[in-house]
Formats: C-alpha cells, sequence, structure tokens
C-alpha cells in the first residue's frame, strides 16, 4: 500500500513537471505558432531570478509566483517587441532568432552570475510513507500544475481577454475589424508565455542545480509534450504530459532513472508515427 501511493505520487509530480514546463511554450506555439528556441533559458532565467530574490531576503514564494514570472515575462515583452514581432509568419527566421537569443541570455547568465552550480534548499519538507521517503515540495509543485491549468481555462474559455486572443490568433484581419490591435494581442500573448516559461523555471529552481545551460535540459522535452499534444492547447497539453510523465515513471521505477528518460523519448516518437498531428488530433477534437 505504501508502495502505491508513493508510486502514484511520483507519477502525478513527473505529470505536474511537464505541464509546467511546456505550458509557456504551449500559448506561445499554440497560439502564435512561434517556434520559441529560447523557451528553456527563460525557465533558466526565472530559477536566476527566484534565487537572486531570495538571497535578497524575499519570501521563497513570493519570489517562485510573483517576481520571476513578472521579471521573465517583462524580459520576454522587450524580446517581442524588439525581435518576434518582426517575424510572424516566418517560421525558420523565428528559429534562427530565437537560437541566437537562448546564446544571448546563456552567455549574458554565465557573465553576470558565473558558470558555477547555485540554488536554494527546497522550501517544504520530506515526510516518511512506511519505509519511503517522499519530497515534500513535490506536493507544492503537483499543486502549482493543477492551479496553472484551471487558470489558462479560466482565462482562455472563460474571460473576454481569452476570447479575443484565441480569435486574434485564428483572424487577426477580423479581429482588426472589430477595432481590436492584433499587435497588443500578440504583445500581451507573448508576455504571458513569457511569465509562464519563468514560472516553471523559478519552481523547479529548489529541485535542481541551477547554471547558465540549464535551459537545455528542459527544450526536448517540452517541445516534444507540446507537439505530442496536437492543435488543442490545454487538452493537448495535458493528455500528453500525462501520457508521457507516467510512461516515464513506469520505467524509472521498474528499471533505473536514465531508462525512465529514454522510455519518454521512445514513446514520443511511437506516438507521433501513429499520430502524426499529435493526440487531440484523433482524440478530443473541438476542445480548448
Amino acid at each position: 500500500m505504501d508502495l502505491s501511493f508513493v508510486i502514484l505520487i511520483e507519477m502525478l509530480y513527473a505529470v505536474a513537471t511537464l505541464v509546467l514546463i511546456s505550458a509557456g511554450l504551449a500559448v506561445v506555439f499554440g497560439m502564435m505558432k512561434v517556434i520559441n528556441l529560447a523557451h528553456g533559458e527563460f525557465m533558466m532565467l526565472g530559477g536566476y531570478a527566484t534565487i537572486t530574490a531570495t538571497s535578497l531576503g524575499v519570501n521563497v514564494f513570493v519570489a517562485m509566483l510573483v517576481i520571476a514570472p513578472l521579471i521573465v515575462g517583462l524580459i520576454g515583452l522587450v524580446v517581442e517587441r524588439l525581435v518576434i514581432r518582426h517575424l510572424y509568419g516566418r517560421l525558420v527566421d523565428t528559429m534562427l532568432a530565437t537560437w541566437g537569443l537562448s546564446l544571448f541570455f546563456i552567455g549574458a547568465a554565465t557573465m553576470i552570475f558565473g558558470n558555477t552550480t547555485t540554488g536554494i534548499s527546497t522550501p517544504i519538507p520530506g515526510f516518511a510513507v512506511g519505509a519511503y521517503q517522499i519530497n515534500g515540495y513535490n506536493f507544492f509543485i503537483i499543486l502549482v500544475a493543477i492551479a496553472l491549468v484551471l487558470a489558462l481555462l479560466a482565462v482562455l474559455k472563460g474571460s473576454r481577454a481569452g476570447l479575443i486572443a484565441r480569435g486574434a490568433m485564428q483572424r487577426s484581419d477580423m479581429a482588426a475589424a472589430l477595432g481590436y490591435s492584433p499587435d497588443r494581442i500578440y504583445m500581451a500573448t507573448f508576455f504571458c508565455g513569457s511569465a509562464l516559461s519563468g514560472l516553471a523555471g523559478a519552481v523547479l529552481a529548489p529541485l535542481v542545480g541551477l547554471v547558465p545551460t540549464s535551459g537545455g535540459a528542459y527544450i526536448a522535452k517540452s517541445f516534444i509534450t507540446v507537439i505530442a499534444g496536437g492543435p488543442a492547447l490545454i487538452a493537448g497539453l495535458i493528455s500528453s504530459a500525462t501520457s508521457f510523465g507516467i510512461v516515464s515513471q513506469i520505467f524509472t521505477f521498474a528499471v533505473s532513472p536514465v531508462m525512465g528518460e529514454v522510455a519518454l523519448l521512445v514513446a514520443a516518437v511511437i506516438l507521433l508515427r501513429l499520430m502524426p498531428q499529435g493526440i487531440t488530433s484523433r482524440f478530443f477534437k473541438g476542445k480548448l
């Protein structure tokens, strides 16, 4: 019984982690069709923002949930105004530009923070379940992921701003004819996507040692999760994160953590071979 509970929590944690690291990319790619190769670096910046704010005496939860998303969102806003806004509809150019941005952010972080590993301790202690030890911070990550999905649903489906943003992404000319500025909507959407990336990096910062190249550890997983999810933003994100998280944890417990990572990639290859347009191209059609 104790082992079953531990496995369940670890599976939920794996799913929640994939949701967190992919949400920002899902908003930017799923709504704006912009492939942001600097997504991992936005996460890295969120982690450094949390560590810096905490070292200055800010409460760690305020640093993770408020300051880091805001700072990274503002950085994303500057990036959108200076670079991305000139490249909409030019997929390859956008990929090259964001790849250059990722190198710039890595270099800037190395100059400012150095190339040594830094981090903060988890603010929630672990506890024992029978003979097993569970990291209490995993529950916090699960709760944040649930709150994030509910917030995305509320904004995109239940708010006027979300409906306008979705409409503008599909027919910008119609939105402009109705008096809404597509330029401002794109700017706000990229800000939100960047802020979500910063939030993910901030929340995961206590679990990993942070270096300027940390973003590379997340970019592949997040892209795989978003692409495998298919055209539906939230339904695709949840379905692919759940599928890959469960597969990864099964192989992690059965074999090793390395095999868990390999199994995730193999599962992605198989899924995209069977469903090239993603999970929601065949299931959950019409869902957000």
